[in-house]
């Protein structure tokens, strides 16, 4: 049974949301261009005053630890240990596609319970990367995973491996991949976007675990070194 606030800057959508024992108590969330470094703290300061809360108050703060934009997870990280070690709290980090693979189940059930009935859930969250690259990973229907978080260039023979799965796509990066990737058991909702809200349930297991990050030298999954030593026509692609 924890307070914890949870912030999310590993995309464009500036994020932040309040939790009590898993449950959403409140959020701000900005989707504009560059929001992070002007929105980032007046978000956790408006939450936190709604519900006259102080940083001393918290049990732990969650953070989303990519991967995701360079930038974004810079800022996020630099604001969730200035706010552990001011207040002596300790630091959750929930991977980026772990918590939109979380959303999406908590958001739709009844789609996911239909098809499910016929061949064993795969969830594919992806993040828009570049060009037609996307970060991905894999999880199973109760979000455990099946294949790391990775880059990944898009082909019409992606996650063939995965024919006798029913798989659904989200997230940012779905939007190519539903142009290349056309298959009977693929589903593609592009429209889903992360929210630090689909934090708040990973992150209270954690607690509850006492699994903490060490404040002091963690840094996040940025993926970026790896991308750039990527030569041009090699493609990192998920093993069958």
């Amino acid at each position: 049974m924890a307070l914890i606030l949870h912030l999310e800057t590993a995309t464009p959508v500036c994020s932040v949301a309040l939790s009590r024992n898993g449950n959403v108590l409140g959020f701000r969330e900005s989707s504009d261009d560059k929001s992070h470094a002007t929105r980032l703290t007046l978000f956790i300061q408006e939450l936190l005053a709604e519900n006259h809360i102080a940083t001393a108050d918290l049990d732990a703060i969650s953070l989303s630890m990519g991967p995701g934009s360079y930038t974004g997870l810079r800022i996020g990280a630099s604001v969730a240990k200035g706010l552990a070690y001011a207040a002596g709290k300790p630091l959750i980090g929930i991977p980026t596609l772990q918590a939109l693979a979380n959303g999406f189940a908590l958001t739709h059930p009844n789609e996911i319970a239909a098809l499910g009935t016929l061949n064993p859930v795969i969830f594919c969250p992806m993040l828009d990367a570049r060009r037609m690259e996307v970060y991905t990973a894999l999880y199973d229907s109760e979000i455990k995973e099946v294949q790391p978080a990775g880059a990944m260039i898009l082909e019409p023979s992606s996650l063939d491996h995965l024919a006798d799965h029913q798989v659904f796509f989200f997230g940012t990066g779905s939007n190519k991949a539903s142009e290349i990737i056309s298959r009977s058991n693929t589903h593609f909702f592009p429209g889903i976007t992360i929210s630090a809200t689909f934090q708040s349930q990973p992150a209270e297991i954690l607690f509850n675990r006492g699994e903490f990050l060490d404040t002091a030298y963690f840094e996040p999954h940025y993926l970026k070194e790896f991308i750039a030593s990527i030569p041009k026509n090699k493609v990192f692609g998920l093993p069958g």
